[in-house]
């Protein structure tokens, strides 16, 4: 049995039972019968405990880790007190898997990693071996693990001072509200600064986020830099619908910001009723189209992207910060969308030049001040980049902290 005594991150809370214990993926059903449901019925059972997934050396030296090293980038050496050596190997994914890649991601960790592979939050894949031997192996398996056309079907990368995976959002190919496309804006973005992602040429890690819309179900509200799909016009109301498919008062208590009102209109000489919105109450967060899908947002001409840089999660160094808005709008150029990505790409080569070692972008662009930021990245700059604190217009001139640039002599 375990010692319990060496969860020090969990005092009181024994896991040695659940972690000698396989899990058993038919438990529930085992203990189904559709004759008598409410017999033997489970409730609040949640996912399994993580500790049982544990590969081996994992379950003997949890908690006891104590050096780990980048032996080159994508791979990590964990050293632990005990001297047991676990090395992981992490992979690029797309966030949207095929079958057929995910049933090789499955063959290949029961060849080299025991039959266990891990995700992280940004959607890499890692594999976990304990020998130098297996570990090489498995590095030249992926380094010839490609797509017909050539390209890395699992490329090895996303360790210290690189560009991690690039998570994203649903867009286009799932989500009801998105302003822009996910998965072809991240593929074409990740094609022009794929050098980054196995290398370790940056001054310190860079993470990039990508959202399709404003509501924000990916991290670019404190990445390094990100993107984000902007809607610029309200939702269409289709006033000869939205009787039918919609409860209005549930429209109307949608939208957070009370845009949204009751009205009555008249087609072909009936009342109907429907709502109208007020454009300048509205943020375009398309909740009142999740309520009522006679309330469109999608539009060809107005959708675009944002792009917002100098957010991180880290207190290394500075403080935690949100992202900040830098360019509020380009538009949509599928299926390579050439603006956004150049300008991802100057950004990231303008930061790899000119930063300071294990200085992040935020970090970096605030030493120098944001105007020389835009100055240096060849990005447009007006009054309106100054601040988001309106009475800031007045004063940005005054203040000893205002740097000046080319970008700011005629203001």
């Amino acid at each position: 049995m375990l010692d319990s005594s060496m969860y020090k991150d969990d005092i009181g809370y024994d896991v040695s039972e659940l972690m000698e214990k396989p899990y058993d993926p038919d438990f529930a059903d085992k203990n189904y019968d559709p004759k008598k449901p409410m017999q033997n019925r489970l409730t609040d059972l949640g996912p399994p405990h993580f500790a049982q997934f544990f590969p081996e050396v994992i379950k003997k030296n949890y908690g006891e880790w104590k050096t780990h090293e980048f032996v080159q980038p994508g791979v990590i050496k964990y050293t632990s007190e005990s001297g047991d050596v676990c090395y992981v190997v992490r992979c690029g994914l797309p966030r949207i898997l095929t079958t057929n890649l995910m049933r090789e991601i499955c063959d290949i960790a029961d060849k080299y990693s025991g039959g266990v592979a891990r995700w992280t939050t940004r959607n890499n894949l890692e594999f976990h071996v304990t020998d130098e031997g297996t570990l090489k192996d498995l590095i030249d398996f992926l380094k010839s693990f490609k797509h017909p056309g050539g390209s890395y079907k699992l490329p090895i990368g996303g360790t210290g001072a690189c560009i991690s995976n690039i998570v994203h959002t649903q867009g286009w190919i799932h989500c009801h509200t998105p302003a822009t496309d996910a998965s072809g804006l991240v593929k074409s973005t990740a094609d022009e600064i794929f050098e980054y992602f196995g290398s370790h040429k940056l001054p310190a890690k860079l993470r990039i986020s990508m959202a399709c819309c404003l509501n924000m179900c990916g991290a670019v509200h404190c990445s390094d830099i990100a993107m984000l799909g902007v809607h610029r016009k309200p939702p269409f109301v289709e006033d000869d619908r939205i009787g039918s498919v919609c409860e209005i008062p549930l429209a109307v208590a949608a939208c957070p910001l009370g845009a949204v009102k009751p009205a009555t209109v008249e087609i072909d000489g009936k009342k109907v009723k429907t709502v109208r919105v007020n454009q300048n109450r509205c943020m375009f967060c398309g909740n009142c189209y999740t309520m009522c899908p006679a309330m469109p947002l999608a539009d060809a001409q107005g959708d675009g992207v944002a792009i917002l840089v100098g957010g991180k999660i880290s207190n290394r160094i500075t403080t935690p910060k949100f992202s900040k808005l830098i360019i509020p709008y380009i538009p949509n150029e599928p299926p390579r969308w050439p603006s956004v990505t150049k300008v991802v790409k100057r950004i990231v080569e303008t930061y790899a030049k000119d930063a300071h070692k294990y200085e992040r972008l935020g970090d970096w662009a605030a030493r120098i001040g944001w105007e020389r930021f835009y100055e240096k990245c060849d990005i447009p700059f007006s009054e309106k980049s100054i601040d988001d604190y309106r009475l800031a217009y007045d004063t940005y001139h005054t203040t000893t902290q205002f740097k000046w640039s080319s970008h700011t002599d005629n203001l």
